[in-house]
């Protein structure tokens, strides 16, 4: 299996998109990139917890105010087109699937 690589958007604290994502979006400009190894992807869909779909990435930040998301949570983001899942370990969120 081929390893996916993930950069991190500009102004999240963690919110990771492929690395090749084909539509504009701001990612950081440092250069550094993960790999689902590195940022502990799940292996299997059935883990999945599928939750509301969102407008965008920025709901995924202020999710722990009123909705706190656990490991396996996934959320479609309608802007960008991509679902992403809650990673407890990074405390963060990292595209699933491309669906466009």
């Amino acid at each position: 299996m081929n390893q996916r690589i993930y950069k991190k958007m500009a102004g999240t604290s963690a919110i990771f998109i492929p690395a090749d994502f084909a539509q504009a979006s701001p990612v950081e400009r440092d250069g550094l990139v993960w790999t689902d190894t590195e940022l502990s992807m799940p292996t299997s869909p059935k883990s999945l917890q599928w939750k509301p779909q969102l407008a965008s990435t920025l709901a995924l930040e202020g999710l722990e105010e009123y909705d706190a998301p656990s490991e396996g949570d996934a959320r479609y983001i309608n802007n960008l087109g991509i679902a992403f899942v809650y990673n407890s370990k990074i405390r963060g969120w990292v595209a699933l699937t491309n669906y466009a």
